[in-house]
């Protein structure tokens, strides 16, 4: 779904002792990408709780690990709609290093679409959905 992919520099506050990004950093870096996505796409979340009333929620997440990103690793996060329903999506991510492109760790991510005032499923707004279809049919030609 995302043109171009989102890029992140791997810092030592992402790496462990041995300056390998610690698994639970992917997930950051990946959380990241998908906000800078929705707000490439028009849809900040701050805007989006204030005046829609709706917010984003992880469901569940399924990382696979291929190769170990490094410190100063430029990360490249490339993000695709798998699934689009009324209340929901399933994001596919990937991870790459910039300059080898090594493939690095991939994602599925289900995340659901709330009401921020009673953390309820809703519909997500029809403008950011009409906008993601037009996206994938974009993506299809």
């Amino acid at each position: 779904m995302s043109d171009q992919p989102f890029r992140y520099r791997v810092y030592w506050e992402d790496t462990d002792a041995g300056g390998v990004v610690y698994h639970a950093r992917y997930l950051a870096f990946f959380e990241r990408a998908r906000s800078d996505w929705l707000m490439a796409m028009g849809f900040p979340q701050v805007p989006m709780r204030e005046r829609d009333n709706r917010l984003f929620v992880v469901r569940r997440i399924d990382i696979r690990f291929v190769a170990p990103a490094r410190l100063e690793d430029e990360l490249a996060i490339r993000i695709d709609v798998e699934h689009l329903r009324s209340a929901s999506l399933t994001f596919d991510q990937h991870m790459h290093r910039v300059g080898d492109e090594q493939l690095l760790a991939t994602a599925r991510v289900d995340a659901a679409c709330l009401a921020a005032d009673r953390f309820a499923p809703a519909r997500m707004p029809e403008d950011l959905r009409t906008a993601i279809q037009q996206q994938q049919q974009r993506d299809k030609q």
